[in-house]
Protein backbone atom coordinates (compact mmCIF):
# COMPACT_ATOMS: atom_id res chain seq x y z
CA UNK A 1 0.00 0.00 0.00
CA UNK A 2 1.19 3.50 -0.82
CA UNK A 3 1.12 6.57 1.28
CA UNK A 4 -0.33 9.27 0.05
CA UNK A 5 1.89 12.74 -1.35
CA UNK A 6 2.77 14.54 1.05
CA UNK A 7 0.07 17.84 2.11
CA UNK A 8 1.57 20.68 4.37
CA UNK A 9 -2.07 22.70 4.04
CA UNK A 10 -4.23 21.20 6.23
CA UNK A 11 -7.23 23.02 4.41
CA UNK A 12 -8.26 25.21 7.41
CA UNK A 13 -5.70 28.07 7.08
CA UNK A 14 -2.97 25.81 9.31
CA UNK A 15 0.13 24.37 7.64
CA UNK A 16 2.21 21.92 8.70
CA UNK A 17 6.03 21.29 8.24
CA UNK A 18 8.03 20.49 6.40
CA UNK A 19 6.28 23.21 3.90
CA UNK A 20 8.85 21.56 1.10
CA UNK A 21 9.02 17.63 1.79
CA UNK A 22 11.92 17.73 -0.75
CA UNK A 23 15.51 18.25 -0.56
CA UNK A 24 15.97 21.56 -2.43
CA UNK A 25 19.35 23.10 -0.92
CA UNK A 26 20.19 26.07 -0.74
CA UNK A 27 16.26 27.95 -1.71
CA UNK A 28 15.95 31.96 -2.79
CA UNK A 29 12.69 33.08 -3.49
CA UNK A 30 11.24 35.91 -4.95
CA UNK A 31 7.66 37.80 -5.13
CA UNK A 32 6.65 38.97 -8.34
CA UNK A 33 2.74 40.57 -7.21
CA UNK A 34 0.91 37.98 -6.10
CA UNK A 35 3.32 35.12 -7.14
CA UNK A 36 6.56 33.67 -5.40
CA UNK A 37 9.24 31.67 -7.33
CA UNK A 38 11.83 29.64 -5.66
CA UNK A 39 14.76 28.00 -6.95
CA UNK A 40 17.55 25.77 -5.50
CA UNK A 41 20.66 23.94 -6.08
CA UNK A 42 21.05 21.52 -8.27
CA UNK A 43 24.42 20.53 -8.43
CA UNK A 44 25.08 18.09 -11.60
CA UNK A 45 21.47 17.10 -11.97
CA UNK A 46 20.10 17.90 -15.19
CA UNK A 47 17.79 19.59 -15.74
CA UNK A 48 18.90 22.06 -13.19
CA UNK A 49 17.53 25.20 -11.42
CA UNK A 50 14.13 23.78 -10.75
CA UNK A 51 11.44 26.77 -10.23
CA UNK A 52 8.58 25.92 -8.28
CA UNK A 53 5.48 28.72 -8.02
CA UNK A 54 3.41 29.43 -5.22
CA UNK A 55 0.58 31.59 -4.25
CA UNK A 56 1.03 31.45 -0.40
CA UNK A 57 4.11 29.82 0.60
CA UNK A 58 2.90 26.91 1.49
CA UNK A 59 1.56 24.75 -1.82
CA UNK A 60 4.31 24.97 -4.24
CA UNK A 61 4.35 23.23 -7.25
CA UNK A 62 7.61 22.46 -9.86
CA UNK A 63 6.71 24.39 -13.01
CA UNK A 64 10.11 24.63 -14.96
CA UNK A 65 13.97 24.04 -14.87
CA UNK A 66 16.20 26.83 -15.68
CA UNK A 67 19.00 24.82 -17.37
CA UNK A 68 18.35 21.98 -19.52
CA UNK A 69 22.12 21.15 -19.25
CA UNK A 70 25.63 22.18 -17.60
CA UNK A 71 28.35 24.40 -18.94
CA UNK A 72 30.71 23.88 -20.14
CA UNK A 73 30.13 20.51 -21.89
CA UNK A 74 33.17 19.16 -22.40
CA UNK A 75 33.79 19.04 -18.59
CA UNK A 76 30.06 17.56 -17.90
CA UNK A 77 30.58 15.30 -20.24
CA UNK A 78 31.59 12.78 -17.47
CA UNK A 79 29.91 12.54 -13.80
CA UNK A 80 31.45 15.35 -11.53
CA UNK A 81 30.12 14.36 -8.29
CA UNK A 82 29.73 17.24 -6.09
CA UNK A 83 30.22 19.97 -8.89
CA UNK A 84 28.06 21.84 -10.50
CA UNK A 85 25.10 24.39 -9.83
CA UNK A 86 25.24 26.07 -6.36
CA UNK A 87 23.52 28.50 -4.45
CA UNK A 88 21.36 30.32 -6.68
CA UNK A 89 19.78 33.43 -5.88
CA UNK A 90 16.49 34.56 -8.60
CA UNK A 91 15.21 37.90 -8.49
CA UNK A 92 12.99 39.68 -11.09
CA UNK A 93 13.78 43.08 -12.65
CA UNK A 94 12.06 44.70 -15.25
CA UNK A 95 9.55 42.12 -16.63
CA UNK A 96 12.57 39.91 -16.92
CA UNK A 97 13.71 36.86 -14.22
CA UNK A 98 16.84 36.35 -13.49
CA UNK A 99 19.16 33.45 -11.81
CA UNK A 100 22.21 33.81 -10.86
CA UNK A 101 24.33 30.97 -9.60
CA UNK A 102 28.25 29.75 -9.03
CA UNK A 103 30.03 26.82 -10.00
CA UNK A 104 32.78 26.36 -7.62
CA UNK A 105 35.05 25.54 -10.49
CA UNK A 106 34.64 28.18 -12.99
CA UNK A 107 32.46 31.24 -11.47
CA UNK A 108 29.35 32.81 -11.22
CA UNK A 109 26.40 32.01 -14.45
CA UNK A 110 23.21 34.29 -15.07
CA UNK A 111 20.20 32.82 -16.83
CA UNK A 112 17.07 35.22 -17.58
CA UNK A 113 13.26 34.88 -18.81
CA UNK A 114 10.49 37.10 -19.16
CA UNK A 115 8.47 33.70 -18.14
CA UNK A 116 9.86 31.45 -15.15
CA UNK A 117 7.49 28.90 -16.85
CA UNK A 118 9.16 29.64 -20.58
CA UNK A 119 12.13 29.25 -21.54
CA UNK A 120 15.33 30.32 -19.84
CA UNK A 121 18.43 32.00 -21.52
CA UNK A 122 21.56 30.13 -21.80
CA UNK A 123 23.63 30.30 -19.47
CA UNK A 124 26.25 33.61 -19.50
CA UNK A 125 29.33 33.05 -17.56
CA UNK A 126 29.27 36.39 -15.85
CA UNK A 127 32.61 36.40 -13.71
CA UNK A 128 35.30 33.74 -14.20
CA UNK A 129 36.76 32.51 -11.04
CA UNK A 130 37.52 29.20 -8.90
CA UNK A 131 35.77 29.39 -5.26
CA UNK A 132 32.84 31.92 -6.42
CA UNK A 133 29.60 30.72 -4.94
CA UNK A 134 26.28 31.59 -2.99
CA UNK A 135 26.14 34.88 -5.05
Amino acid sequence: MSSPAWQPDCGDGRYRNPVLHADYSDPDAVRVGDDYYLTASSFTSVPGLPILHSRDLVNWTVINHALSRLVPDVHFSVPRHGQGVWAPSIRHHAGKFWIYYGDPDFGLYAVTAEDPAGRWSEPVLVKAGKGLIDP
